[in-house]
Formats: structure tokens, C-alpha cells, sequence
């Protein structure tokens, strides 16, 4: 569970009222490549889940735990994160797209497992009552006028300290403890939903500002890591409402 600290804060011009094509064009592109990254995911996480040869290479038959494959489908989207965020000013926008699209595959499969675990209809509810959160929360950051910048240290923070708490909990095993994580794992990642879209909101206001245009690789880049940044959220949110509410098979 990783979130999406990145550096655009040269780009952040405050947004005015009016909001110009190109804005509107950069914000289409990311919610673009949101659904394209999502709908990745989910068909990789069906296809594996519902094909026993593609399991048997992720869980060791012996010892029904995790294969090399396994562990890498697991582990590698965080080493993708950090790669694309630390690598957003090298990295060519086909390289950039490329491993964003790396990523999305690896999430998916590694989402395969909670299919498994989880009844198909607290994932089906989950993934309703996620979007519908998602999508609320996206409408009020992209229309309010009150400034949400102001949330970001808060929220990061918060992120920070869910992290610290989960790792912990590896240890400790508290079911008690992991349903109150839950809780506020739905709260914080609902905030960043509206803080990332207004923030977003800003970034194409500035790329207008600066008489840029969509078809820049920066821009181009900038709408990846955008899409990037809201799919975490959602993917997040829909996590865990899963656990907090899904029902084991």
C-alpha cells in the first residue's frame, strides 16, 4: 500500500474558476489512463483466479504458499511505484508508460489472491461501494473552492502511520487492531481521492498557464503519474472496504 507523494509542486499553479481546454483535455487523460490501468488489472486478476495453470505458478503445490513468481507479483509493483515516482524527470514518457502498464498487470495479479479468498459478491459490493466513494469524492474535489493543500502533510502523515501500524500488526496478528486500521485506511484514502483530483485540477491549470499543451512528453508523463496517483486511491479504498465487510469464502 503505497500512495502518491510526488514531486509536481512547480507545476501546482492555483486553479482559477475557469478551467481552459488543455486543462480539461490533461484531466480526460488521466482519468483515461486511470480506467485503462484499472481495467488491466481487474482482467488479470480474473484470468488468474479463475485458471488453475496460472496458479499453480504463483503458489508452490506442495506447500500452498507463495512461488518466486509469487512473491514478485506481491513485492514488484512497490519497487514500480518508487521506480516511476523517482524517475518521472528521466524516464521517457514510453518508458513511463510502459512500466505503468507493468505495474497495472502485476497489481491485477497479485489482486487474484483476494478472489480467492473472498465471496465473488463482497468483491462485486466492495468494488460498487469503492467506485461510488471514489466517484463522490472526485466530483467535490474537482468543484469545491475550499483549498485542500492544506490536507496533504496531514494526510501524508496519516499514510505514513497506517504503513507503520500494518507492518506492526505482521507481527502482532491483532484482528482487532487490523479492523480498526481498516477504518481508517477508507477514511484517509477517501481524502486523498479529493486532494489528488484537485491537485490534478491545478497541475492542468498550470500547464495551460505556461501555454503548454497535451501532446508533451512532460504533460504526457504528468497524466500517468496523475492516473497513477488516483488509481492507488481507488485501489486502496477498495481494499479496504473489502476488509471490513467481505465475507470469506
Amino acid at each position: 500500500m503505497d500512495n502518491n507523494n510526488f514531486n509536481w509542486s512547480e507545476k501546482s499553479v492555483f486553479v482559477e474558476k475557469q478551467t481552459g481546454t488543455v486543462a480539461k483535455k490533461f484531466f480526460a487523460s488521466v482519468f483515461l489512463w486511470m480506467f485503462v490501468a484499472l481495467g488491466i488489472s481487474t482482467a488479470a486478476a480474473v484470468y488468474m483466479a479463475n485458471t488453475p495453470q496460472m496458479l499453480s505458478y504463483l503458489i508452490n503445490p506442495e506447500t500452498h504458499g507463495l512461488s518466486i513468481l509469487g512473491y514478485v507479483a506481491m513485492f514488484a509493483p512497490v519497487g514500480l511505484v518508487l521506480l516511476m515516482s523517482a524517475g518521472l524527470s528521466k524516464l521517457s514518457y514510453g518508458a513511463l508508460l510502459g512500466t505503468f502498464i507493468v505495474y497495472s498487470l502485476l497489481t491485477g495479479i497479485s489482486l487474484s489472491f483476494i478472489l480467492l479468498i473472498y465471496a465473488s459478491g463482497s468483491v462485486v459490493g466492495c468494488f460498487a461501494a469503492a467506485a461510488g466513494i471514489f466517484g463522490l469524492m472526485a466530483i467535490l474535489g474537482y468543484t469545491t473552492d475550499t483549498d485542500l493543500s492544506k490536507f496533504g502533510p496531514i494526510l501524508m502523515v496519516g499514510v505514513v502511520g497506517l504503513v507503520i501500524a500494518m507492518v506492526v500488526n505482521m507481527f502482532l496478528h491483532s484482528s482487532g487492531l487490523d479492523y480498526i486500521m481498516s477504518f481508517f485506511g477508507v477514511a484517509i484514502f477517501t481524502a486523498l481521492t479529493a486532494y489528488d483530483v484537485q491537485k490534478l485540477k491545478r497541475i492542468g491549470a498550470g500547464i495551460e498557464a505556461n501555454g503548454e499543451t497535451i501532446a508533451t512528453d512532460d504533460t504526457k508523463k504528468l497524466a500517468i503519474m496523475g492516473a497513477l496517483s488516483l488509481y492507488l486511491d481507488f485501489i486502496n479504498i477498495f481494499l479496504f472496504l473489502l476488509r471490513i465487510f467481505g465475507g470469506r469464502k
